[in-house]
């Protein structure tokens, strides 16, 4: 595949994604997933674990780290020099946010007509399920058997789940949480 196919197909597949993402990230994963291993096999299901665990400890939204990650490795795995993964970096970061630019761009511009329109209150109704379903896709889809989810995992996550019950500050329910992980896993 010539450079400039492959940016075009990335280009494409990213904006599919950030087209029919609704809901946010984690909701989008199984979207990227089915574009970027399943159809076009840029990178492995391995791989792809590893972006999204990276992604998830990057600041800024999992979309945009994860399409930024997917563009310069599927790039630099086709054998393409790293300048041109930087390259691909940036094309899927911006197919990736381009959809919501523009259609975020035309909704304000109705947004106060809309506001109260039974029809349009009733669409966004519609859409909650649908992301809660991908979201939910997501975290099994996270569970591969590279990633199994063992009796200490659970142990943190019960523990998480309390302490963000009681209100404790997330970074530190990471940062103990990443400690646990040390003691419960060490390699």
């Amino acid at each position: 595949m010539e450079l400039s196919e492959l940016y075009l197909a990335l280009f494409f597949s990213f904006f599919k994604i950030g087209l029919f993402g609704f809901g946010g990230g984690y909701a989008m994963l199984p979207l990227i997933q089915r574009e970027v291993v399943d159809l076009h096999g840029w990178i492995s299901v391995s791989d792809f674990t590893d972006i999204v665990a990276i992604s998830q400890t990057t600041p800024g939204p999992i979309a945009f780290n994860s399409a930024t990650y997917i563009g310069y490795t599927a790039v630099t795995e086709m054998g393409f020099s790293q300048g041109y993964g930087i390259l691909g970096s940036a094309v899927c970061t911006l197919a990736v946010s381009l959809p919501s630019l523009v259609i975020m761009t035309i909704v304000c511009a109705f947004f106060f007509r809309l506001k109260r329109n039974p029809w349009m209150q009733a669409s966004l109704s519609a859409l909650k399920p649908a992301i809660i379903g991908l979201i939910a896709s997501a975290a099994l889809m996270l569970m591969n058997g590279n990633n199994f989810v063992d009796y200490k995992s659970w142990i943190i996550f019960g523990a998480v789940m309390v302490a963000s019950l009681k209100k404790t500050d997330p970074i530190l329910l990471i940062v103990l949480s990443g400690v646990a992980g040390l003691f419960l896993y060490p390699s």
